[in-house]
């Protein structure tokens, strides 16, 4: 089971979605879990002098832009609160001021000392991507990310299965989502890259069975679509509210370079997602 989730949410530039805040406390309910909300709010360098003083008031642009930052936090927070002493779950409220840079390594570092961490995902905000890709790499913990939009019950879950050592890192990650699941689904996309053990849908099936889980096997072909809408396709078609899916993927230098499926899940997501790494 999983007893902590992490939440961070950022605030500058822009801030998380009010409603992924609301979202991640529907998510730590469903699960049992105490939800852990951060605001990482901005502490912007002085690089000010004399000169720009004098243009434009360097020091004052920095004190309201960490003003503005710490107003949203708190907004999100109060946001948090409301919503989990309304559901009845235990909730921890902290905010940290780090520079924007350390943004990422703070949340990673952070949700190593949780079971899971929860991220919105909106195409708009870049420091949220940037944050969200630090969780999925450097944390060595699942993550789910939700998409902006009222987050379902997530009664029925999703496999992207390929039979590798990332799906089957997904699947161990995300057991007690598949044991709260009404309906498991295991999905097997048969013609975008070989799949070297062809009955590795049945093997996990079986893998699941033995855990008590009942789940169905399906084989779909992406034809011609990219991975990542094609395995969200196939999942919504099915009435799942859930994906788990390995990340592939690795960091140069701190740039993210990503696998294909999990490109294509960053780039269009359309529902919650547990990725693992």
């Amino acid at each position: 089971m999983y007893s902590d989730i992490l939440l961070p949410m950022v605030t500058y530039p822009d801030a998380s979605s009010k409603r992924v805040a609301t979202s991640a406390t529907s998510l730590a309910k469903g699960l049992g879990a105490q939800l852990h909300a951060v605001a990482l709010e901005v502490d912007v360098p002085d690089i000010s002098n004399a000169l720009s003083n004098a243009l434009i008031d360097l020091p004052k642009l920095i004190r309201d832009a960490e003003a503005a930052s710490h107003a949203r936090g708190e907004r999100l927070l109060r946001i948090v609160a409301d919503r989990a002493a309304s559901l009845g779950i235990e909730f921890r409220l902290d905010s940290i001021r780090v520079r924007e840079s350390m943004f990422a390594p703070f949340a990673a570092s952070a949700a190593r000392y949780h079971d899971l961490s929860a991220i919105g995902w909106e195409p708009g905000n870049p420091t949220a991507r940037v944050v969200a890709e630090a969780l999925i790499f450097e944390s060595g913990r699942p993550v789910v990310l939700l998409p902006d939009a009222e987050t379902p019950d997530l009664g029925h879950v999703a496999i992207a299965w390929d039979a590798s050592r990332v799906a089957a890192r997904a699947v161990a990650d995300a057991l007690p989502f598949l044991r709260n699941a009404n309906a498991i689904s295991i999905l097997v996309v048969t013609d975008e890259k070989p799949i070297r053990e062809k009955g590795g849908a049945e093997l996990l099936s079986d893998f699941l069975a033995k855990r008590g889980l009942r789940s169905s096997t399906h084989l779909v072909r992406a034809a011609g679509r990219g991975i990542g809408e094609t395995l969200q396709a196939e999942a919504q078609k099915r009435g799942s509210e859930l994906l788990v899916m390995g990340a592939y993927g690795h960091s140069r230098l701190r740039q993210f370079v990503l696998g294909g499926a999990t490109s294509g899940i960053l780039q269009d997501l359309r529902m919650p997602v547990l990725l693992s790494h």
